[in-house]
């Protein structure tokens, strides 16, 4: 899966966008010819990641429809403010990114948080998305749920104690190294193959840039509050577009029996489970993913958000 040519070079055309004075990355790539009709998709990645990790998918998908992707704020290559971080704050920076350059219904692509984030923008702004394709759909509040209520202050006396300035610090210098990033992928992914020097690169070159610390601590904090996250029990039920939910069945990260539990609260939603694939499949099996979302979209399940 490696190339000679830089990762950089194989995410379509990179800008910055200055989001309510914050310095956004996105990047684009519109097709040559046969397709310039078709709908756009917007990519949003996983917690930690950025756009070079669709660096396997941006220029096939680019090929039959306008495709963009963002670096959600506080990570990749886009700023790294202290601000108030939840996903909503997400999906409202993709709103307003979808404003300003797109104008037209979308499918939209997301691993993991930014399948979150695709979910949540779905029920907030329903006349941006006319589709969605989501990887590994994490629910926070399920995890919520699990804990026995005796036992819920006791967890949050940990995440308070763990969210002070004194232990995130060192917290933060130790997981952004290089080879605590190889462990944390070696979990992530069933596949050995998929983890390279390059894919390391692009998860740890952000955590370098100014303001990262700052970052992570106020992204932190923020993910051990109650208002971080809405509810997919909530909100599935509710979104009426076409929905395909792809799910590793080696997912240590999120587990694969939410899956099936995901599509008991809504009709609309399509599963797809992929063997021998952990939790991002775009990266893992990218030819496979591929194949799958230009299929999805030009099926006849998929009829109306083909164009």
């Amino acid at each position: 899966m490696t190339t000679a040519i830089h990762w950089q070079q194989r995410v379509g055309n990179q800008r910055d966008w200055v989001w309510r004075g914050w310095q956004t990355r996105y990047t684009y790539i519109r097709p040559t010819k046969n397709h310039q009709n078709t709908t756009p998709l917007i990519l949003l990645h996983g917690f930690g990641a950025s756009i070079g990790h669709w660096r396997h998918n941006l220029e096939v998908l680019g090929e039959h429809h306008p495709v963009y992707a963002l670096d959600m704020l506080g990570f990749g290559a886009s700023e790294k403010p202290g601000a108030n971080y939840s996903i909503h704050f997400w999906v409202e920076q993709v709103y307003e990114f979808w404003k300003v350059f797109i104008r037209q219904p979308v499918i939209l692509v997301g691993n993991s948080n930014g399948s979150l984030i695709s979910l949540a923008a779905a029920h907030a702004h329903p006349d941006m998305v006319k589709g969605l394709v989501m990887m590994s759909l994490p629910d926070p509040s399920l995890e919520q749920e699990a804990i026995p209520p005796f036992l819920q202050p006791a967890v949050l006396a940990i995440k308070n104690l763990v969210a002070s300035p004194l232990l995130l610090k060192p917290l933060f210098l130790f997981v952004r190294r290089p080879s605590f990033l190889r462990r944390w992928v070696g979990v992530a992914y069933a596949s050995r193959d998929a983890i390279t020097d390059e894919l390391v690169e692009i998860l740890a070159e952000p955590t370098q840039d100014t303001g990262s610390i700052r970052a992570f601590s106020s992204l932190f904090k923020a993910s051990i509050g109650k208002d971080f996250s809405p509810s997919v029990k909530k909100i599935l039920p509710t979104i009426k577009i076409p929905m395909l939910l792809i799910w590793g069945q080696k997912d240590r990260f999120v587990p694969p029996a939410l899956a099936q539990r995901f599509t008991q609260y809504n009709e609309n939603l399509q599963l797809l489970s992929l063997e021998d694939v952990g939790h991002c499949p775009h990266d893992e099996s990218p030819k496979q993913v591929n194949k799958v979302i230009l299929d999805w979209v030009n099926s006849e399940g998929a009829a109306d958000v083909r164009r």
